[in-house]
């Protein structure tokens, strides 16, 4: 997902402490992907509840989440709206790309190839609205705030930093850049020790942080350019020009300064290209949400996570225990501001 341009920017890796008392707004669907992907038995499969509900997600957003709080970061949710009909080309091929991922899953499980179950499982994750409704519920009941954008969850975000609501954007992704956010880290949730795929090394995983304005003065472009080269290489929204990667796409922008004079030159062509230009300049958002962080609901998590997901009572106990000192731990912080 996203655009492929992640190379061209210098990232500064981080500890997580580093975020301590920063509103970090997380592209929910981004993370959401991530947690579904990753939180999966050797197979492949994801994890369930005793009636065939995923539950990975609920996991992920449970453990990491609080995690996350206890370092005293405080999170926000921001969900994807409707996408714009320019995305729907995409939309449809990720969907083509699921399904055959999923027939390759099958076979390779009944092959017993587990690292190729893997592999294919993870190319096949979707969503629905019931994980997404879910994931609310629990952001809720967690004491976690969410904001539901118009369009891309990104530019909102995106947008919420710009604003002095937030900090900084969390996402895998590159569009946050694109869209104007002055900061992204990476990383947030997959911090540690993680095995590289197919291969049995480990590598540490830490934060890493992209500062928009130091990247436009490395690259020498403006935000303007930033997007052309983008739309060059492939967005969510349009299919690159032939033959251009980053590296070709930023050396046609800095020589002919704008993407219609790039294409010009080598005679391509990218239908809608002000419009994805304007997309990213001036994206759909909104300044209908409200953030406040509250302590967990311990009897309503028990009930939603053990009750009705099968998750362990005493796991779930110590979670929610961790999350309401965390939250005390944040309340005391804000009048210690006022002394």
């Amino acid at each position: 997902m996203g655009v492929d341009i992640g190379d061209l920017f210098e990232k500064r890796t981080v500890e997580l402490s580093d975020l301590s008392h920063k509103v970090v707004a997380i592209d929910a669907y981004n993370i959401l992907y991530q947690f579904l992907s990753i939180i999966r038995q050797r197979d492949g499969t994801p994890l369930t509840d005793s009636h065939g509900n995923v539950t990975s997600h609920l996991s992920g957003i449970l453990y990491r989440i609080t995690s996350l709080a206890e370092n005293g970061i405080k999170p926000v949710f921001v969900f994807d709206g409707k996408p714009p009909e320019m995305k729907m080309q995409t939309i449809g091929k990720r969907k083509e790309i699921r399904q055959n991922a999923r027939v390759k899953w099958d076979e390779a499980k009944e092959k017993g190839l587990v690292e190729e179950a893997f592999k294919y499982a993870q190319a096949s994750v979707k969503m629905n609205s019931t994980i997404i409704d879910d994931a609310k519920y629990l952001l809720e009941l967690m004491g976690i705030p969410y904001v539901q954008a118009p369009s891309e969850g990104e530019a909102q975000a995106a947008y919420m930093v710009k604003k002095g609501d937030a900090d900084i954007v969390s996402s895998q992704d590159y569009d946050a850049m694109l869209f104007g956010a002055p900061d992204v880290v990476r990383n947030l949730t997959i911090t540690g020790k993680r095995k590289m795929p197919r291969k049995n090394i480990y590598v540490d995983v830490k934060p890493e942080i992209i500062n928009l304005d130091k990247s436009l003065q490395a690259l020498g472009v403006s935000r303007s350019q930033l997007i052309d080269i983008a739309i060059c290489v492939g967005t969510d929204f349009n299919t690159g020009l032939a033959g251009i990667g980053p590296k070709k796409a930023i050396k046609l922008i800095k020589i002919h300064e704008n993407i219609k004079s790039a294409m010009a030159e080598i005679n391509q062509s990218i239908d809608n290209v002000e419009e994805i230009e304007e997309l990213f300049m001036n994206p759909p958002v909104t300044n209908e949400y409200t953030l406040e962080w509250k302590k967990p609901n311990m009897g309503k998590l028990i009930e939603f996570l053990c009750k009705e997901h099968d998750f362990s009572e005493e796991r779930v106990n110590k979670a929610a225990e961790r999350l309401d000192a965390a939250a005390g731990s944040r309340k005391q912080q804000t009048l210690d501001q006022w002394y």
